[in-house]
């Protein structure tokens, strides 16, 4: 069977570790399927979560990525857990995409299936929530409710990044609180990994996430991580 891009959602991969934890648009890293742009990376994710009753959890996670020189990507989901746990978090999901074939696959750890698919068009080899740290350029236009601030560029984890911050005020009879609220997002984009390597979403209703990109290792990965798991089953629909 084949879909089409816009059902196409594997590289934007949602995560809730309970019912008051909903998932944000800024819950994963972008890995874009480009050619000779080897490397491997782990992405911290922290996590602050307001519940329901105002009360604050802190959560993180970790996810592992690879990226090889023919442009096949492996982009893991991890469970999250408390902050001071010193457990390694669970494997919950892998997502494999070949842009040769095009055929992504969507892996279930916990119930050791899968599932792949030809894609009708192949994914964008930018991440969606890319700006170029230019607010009168490619980026968000400028309104009443949003603004764009350009951040300059800094080096992170040993790559240069540009960085871009949009703020979206909320008037306060459209905020659920009654107050103005302020929500603002960060973006941190590498031109040479072609990825996002660190971004920030502050909520003041929700709470806060931050995605860093951390030790990555330039080169071919394990060519392993792009196949299917021995003794994984191919799910039924």
């Amino acid at each position: 069977m084949r879909f089409s891009l816009g059902a196409f959602s594997g590289f934007l991969i949602a995560f809730a570790a309970a019912a008051f934890l909903h998932a944000s648009a800024q819950t994963s890293i972008f890995l874009t399927p480009v050619p000779n742009v080897p490397f491997t990376a782990v992405v911290e994710v922290q996590r602050t979560a307001i519940r329901a009753d105002g009360s604050v959890v802190n959560l993180k996670s970790i996810r592992n990525l690879a990226r090889d020189g023919q442009g096949r990507i492996h982009n893991e989901a991890r469970a999250f857990q408390p902050a001071n746990s010193t457990n390694t978090p669970e494997i919950e999901h892998i997502h494999l995409y070949d842009p040769q074939t095009r055929v992504s696959t969507e892996i279930d750890v916990r119930n050791r299936t899968y599932s792949a698919h030809t894609m009708n068009h192949p994914p964008s080899t930018v991440p969606p929530t890319v700006r170029y740290g230019s607010p009168s350029g490619t980026g968000i236009p400028q309104n009443d409710f949003a603004k764009e601030e350009d951040l300059g560029s800094q080096e992170i984890e040993g790559v240069q990044a540009r960085g871009v911050r949009e703020t979206q005020i909320i008037p306060a009879e459209s905020s659920e609180t009654g107050k103005e609220i302020t929500v603002t997002d960060e973006y941190w984009y590498s031109d040479e990994l072609r990825i996002n390597v660190l971004m920030k979403h502050n909520d003041p209703r929700k709470g806060a996430t931050t995605l860093t990109v951390t030790q990555i290792t330039r080169g071919e990965p394990d060519p392993s991580q792009f196949q299917i798991p021995e003794g994984f089953t191919r799910a039924e629909r």
